[in-house]
């Protein structure tokens, strides 16, 4: 298993450097703290065992909390989370997998930002009842509770925006390749494109609903199962810009061509999604990041979570996917 010499030899950068970033210490610049982090998780290194002792002060250490690593995805958000709390006085350790639950429950931290999936309600409630707050990315506990907040994308309105433009181009027989069905993000998504298609009375058969899990692959078998069936989509609606990339690669491959025989649209705006021109919702991540660390501080500071999620707007990025 990669330790800390094999991290430093690829970040080309000392042990003790290492070390420090693992740690939460501020003496290390930030360009070399993400790469550092970055290749922790890109190679599975469990952080909870990088210091047998933490000497953190854990009143003014925040976690952040993720289950999965893309580069272009969790670094803005990681970046906004790290802006406010140094504004503000605070360390952060970035944890990921097994380790999570380790510093959760050992009084290592004042509170976690948590974005990670496979923790479930009942743990996550069961951490917050023992006055450690909580804020959820792109998650809501179902059942509430005083000591939890979320921040979650406002994802029904703009998505049915998206879809409106769709039809006002006069588009007819619409694709939908999904996320994770248990995912708030792509319950909201769905509901939007199966509402604004009903509103413009286009019917849609659920033969063209295809199951993904945001990764680029999925999206790529998802299109090649379409593929298959020889009766192509206008167009195709992807849950995020993963699953559209993987796509466009299945229907290129088989010189499908895009957007002239079908559109393709995503969701995020990741900046591989930029240079593909694809056409997609703008999610601000950096800002995302910012008000998690916002909401937690002011947690901290005693004032209650309130019931309601905090919703960030979000907007689309027409480009040439889509005829």
């Amino acid at each position: 298993m990669i330790g800390l010499k094999e991290i430093a030899q690829i970040a080309d950068v000392s042990i003790s450097t290492v070390s420090n970033v693992l740690n939460g210490r501020k003496n290390v610049g930030q360009q070399t703290r993400e790469r550092i982090l970055q290749i922790c998780a890109e190679h599975g290194y469990d952080i909870s065992g990088a210091v047998k002792k933490p000497k953190a002060d854990h009143h003014h250490t925040i976690l952040f909390i993720f289950s999965d690593f893309d580069r272009d995805f969790y670094l803005k958000i990681i970046q906004g989370i790290s802006d406010c709390l140094t504004e503000n006085g605070f360390n952060l350790v970035v944890c990921t997998n097994k380790s999570s639950a380790e510093f959760m429950r050992g009084g290592f931290a004042r509170g976690a930002i948590c974005l990670d999936g496979s923790m479930s309600d009942d743990f996550l409630t069961n951490v917050a009842a023992k006055e450690m707050p909580i804020v959820l990315m792109d998650r809501v506990l179902e059942a509430g509770h005083n000591n939890a907040k979320s921040v979650i994308v406002d994802n029904y309105p703009v998505m049915c925006e998206l879809v409106q433009g769709l039809a006002d181009r006069g588009m007819k027989r619409f694709g939908f390749i999904g996320g994770l069905g248990f995912t708030l993000d792509n319950k909201e998504r769905f509901a939007a494109f199966a509402d604004t298609l009903a509103h413009n009375r286009i019917p849609f058969d659920q033969k063209y609903y295809y199951h993904g899990n945001y990764r680029e692959n999925s999206g790529y078998q998802a299109a090649k199962l379409m593929l298959l069936s020889n009766d192509l989509p206008e167009v195709v609606v992807c849950a995020n810009d993963n699953m559209a990339m993987g796509a466009i690669k299945a229907f290129e491959e088989h010189r499908v061509r895009v957007p002239e025989d079908i559109s393709v649209t995503g969701f995020d705006d990741s900046a591989l999604a930029a240079m593909a021109g694809l056409t997609t919702v703008a999610i601000p991540r950096y800002e995302s990041g910012y008000l998690a660390a916002k909401k937690m501080l002011e947690m901290v500071a005693g004032e209650p979570a309130g019931q309601e999620p905090f919703k960030l707007g979000a907007s689309i990025k027409w480009r040439t996917t889509v005829k």
